[in-house]
């Protein structure tokens, strides 16, 4: 450190220098964080002892931001940048393989060059901010040596924070009258936009800021009526991202979103620091309390608002730049209310997958006998495409077509496959669970609620498994009396029942590739809904005159309210039966041990593989095989409501630590009433207190 001390030149404008002293305050390994606020201490006690070295840093320092540009490090750095999600996603995973070149005339360039490790921001905050507070008096305090001329830093970088300002402001304008944005809020067009004067109100502030500093003014106004103005801009931000939850969203709408806040909330911060008279109050994300308290021991008193934010803006905008390029930040900023609205829809479907009372568990199962029906038919069909012996990805797309034809046709016979409840279902539970956030979990409500999901989830299962099997036996009972032979051999039978054994196949791993489907399709549904919902679709298709002229405008009415509320469940029935109908294909084409199993086919599969052997099969075989198809039915129960929970707590941003008291609570229910624990009560329930809407209605 003192070697690189001893080399700054204070007329040189030269990066490597600056490089070299901070990798003498760099702590190795990245994570000994005590290393790095030892450094410092040491460089402000050589500093301190060494005058000279003081002055010449700060000359060194005085000359890098003298011939640098500030500007875009203000607007730029930890800002999200016009191009749209997509091109933002293609330029940082592009950029993370090859970085773009530097250019040095910018700080920016800088300071991608100073602090080029992506863990920098970590160790640099966690050096007390005293510290580095104490640092910078020293460097700033230094007294010249005889004879040296006055260094004295110009307006540089007041001018940056100046121009950051303006253009930040011009950017918040531009995109506040995105039509994205504007067809989002129509009611933005009723009134002056906030987005437009905001814009006008912050050019006027600055030209007065210049001509006061130009001595043309001996006083100014603070910049409170700006910041009303960005009150209001931010007002029309939330009610957006409010109606988005009943209204729907997109990954375009909110990336815009994300980026007019952000571009805000900087505003908010540049204006505070440049406040002259110190008026204004201090933007609440700065936490410049914390910020103060920690940047001066308790004995000294705190320090002030401005140091505190500047400090705070210097750490946030060097964390901006460490992590520019990672997409997993850019993801976590974008993504969140995408995964809220489509989590709301899938809440609002799980709604109709949970049985109220015993009168409601008897037509879930009638629902889920019925949809049995169609699954031992389908079972039959795909045994009959594999007979074919086509190309594999010709086979994978007849699977596919009968997996979705067979799920759809379900669907618009308002049945149920019980697999698919769990990924709907956790969403209803994980949104019972936001409603009563604020106020504390109700863990006797909540435990009231997953015994509802139990308890319809295994009536559903039975009523499945009570009519596939059946069916299932039936075809292959009669198959023979039609075509002469048995619909599977006797090899073909054995090769099924093995594929459902838990413990000599890989039986339970595949029904978990299963789980994961069913809930990547309750994720779609979800999605296809807040589509529907965003873009009008049902409007879309009452628009079509052809059509009109073909169905009538009754039954074209009829056709757009049923496409606008099922877009969901079709979309999500098609690309469930697409990947159930191409892992296995994918699997054999890659030599990986990939497939499905699905409860309700394994159990078809086993009643016609039985009628296949003539009914020789011994009790072990059977024993295991039933035992097997038990535990496939709970690993696809297991593995998709596991992910779909997960997903929607994450949209929710809530974390659930009363699992025991939970599972306490549904015991005591059971111990109460066994009998009611599975099948429920008979009497309708009290409908709960409406809570206060989290989306608007319909």
């Amino acid at each position: 450190m003192l070697a690189v001390l001893e080399r700054i030149d204070p007329h040189s404008d030269r990066i490597d220098l600056l490089v070299d002293l901070v990798e003498c305050l760099r702590p190795h390994p990245h994570w000994r964080h005590d290393k790095a606020r030892q450094a410092v201490r040491t460089l402000c006690q050589l500093l301190k002892g060494n005058q000279a070295q003081a002055w010449a840093l700060r000359c060194y320092m005085v000359t890098l931001l003298e011939t640098r540009r500030h500007t875009s490090l203000y607007s730029d750095i930890g800002i999200l940048s016009n191009d749209g999600f997509f091109t933002e996603l293609k330029r940082r995973i592009s950029y993370r393989f090859l970085p773009p070149a530097y250019d040095d005339r910018y700080l920016s360039q800088v300071l991608n060059q100073v602090l080029y490790r992506d863990t920098d921001f970590q160790w640099i905050r966690a050096v007390p901010n005293a510290d580095w507070l104490e640092l910078f008096d020293v460097v700033a305090g230094a007294e010249p040596p005889p004879g040296a001329a006055p260094n004295h830093m110009r307006f540089t970088t007041l001018m940056g924070l100046l121009d950051a300002i303006r253009t930040l402001s011009c950017r918040v304008c531009a995109l506040g009258l995105e039509p994205l944005l504007v067809h989002s809020y129509s009611e933005i067009e009723d009134f002056d936009s906030p987005f437009l004067v905001q814009n006008i109100e912050i050019n006027k502030y600055l030209d007065e800021y210049g001509r006061y500093l130009d001595g043309l003014l001996e006083q100014m106004e603070d910049a409170k009526h700006v910041l009303v103005m960005l009150d209001q801009c931010e007002e029309v931000v939330a009610k957006i991202r409010k109606g988005a939850l009943s209204t729907g969203t997109s990954v375009a709408l909110t990336y815009l979103l994300v980026a007019l806040t952000q571009s805000i909330d900087r505003l908010r911060k540049l204006l505070f620091l440049v406040d002259i008279g110190g008026q204004l109050p201090s933007a609440p994300t700065l936490d410049l309390e914390a910020v103060a308290n920690d940047a001066t021991p308790p004995s000294e008193p705190p320090a002030s608002p401005h140091r505190a934010a500047a400090i705070a803006l210097a750490q946030e905008l060097i964390e901006g730049s460490n992590t520019k390029y990672q997409v997993r930040g850019l993801f976590r900023d974008n993504i969140d209310l995408l995964a809220r609205n489509v989590t709301e829809n899938a809440s609002r479907t799980g709604e109709h997958y949970i049985a109220e009372n015993r009168s409601q568990l008897r037509k879930m199962f009638t629902s889920s006998a019925g949809a049995g029906l169609v699954v031992g038919f389908m079972a039959m069909i795909k045994i009959l495409l594999a007979y074919l012996k086509t190309a594999p990805l010709v086979e994978a797309f007849l699977f596919s077509l009968n997996y979705s034809a067979g799920f759809i046709l379900v669907h618009l016979l308002h049945w149920t496959i019980a697999t698919k409840q769990p990924a709907m279902t956790a969403q209803r539970i994980a949104a019972g669970l936001h409603r009563t956030a604020g106020r504390g979990v109700d863990i006797d409500r909540m435990a009231e609620l997953v015994n509802k999901v139990l308890r319809t989830q295994i009536v559903a299962v039975l009523g499945n498994l009570a009519t596939v099997i059946p069916v299932a036996f039936l075809i292959a009972f009669a198959y023979p009396y039609i075509t002469g032979h048995h619909l599977v051999n006797p090899a073909k039978a054995l090769h099924m029942i093995h594929e459902s054994d838990p413990l000599h196949s890989p039986a339970l791993f595949h029904a978990a590739i299963a789980g994961v489907w069913l809930f990547v399709s309750g994720l779609v549904s979800g999605y296809y809904d807040n589509k529907a919902l965003y873009t009008r679709v049902g409007q879309r298709v009452r628009q079509l005159r052809g059509l009109r002229r073909v169905l009538g405008q009754a039954r074209l009415q009829r056709l757009s309210v049923y496409i606008e509320n099922n877009l969901g469940g079709l979309m999500g029935n098609l690309y469930f039966g697409i990947l159930m109908g191409v892992t296995g294909t994918v699997g054999f084409l890659l030599g990986l041990p990939l497939d499905i199993r699905h409860v309700t086919f394994s159990a078809a599969n086993f009643a016609i593989a039985l009628v296949g052997l003539n009914y020789q099969v011994s009790w072990d075989m059977v024993a295991t095989t039933l035992v097997g198809i038990v535990l496939i039915g709970a690993v696809n129960l297991l593995v998709s409501f596991g992910l779909a929970l997960w997903v929607a707590l994450r949209a929710r941003h809530i974390r659930f630590r009363h699992g025991v008291r939970l599972l306490r609570a549904m015991g005591r229910s059971f111990a109460s009433a066994p009998l009611d624990f599975f099948i429920g009560s008979k009497a309708v329930p009290a409908k709960e207190p409406a809570a206060a809407p989290e989306r608007g209605t319909k």
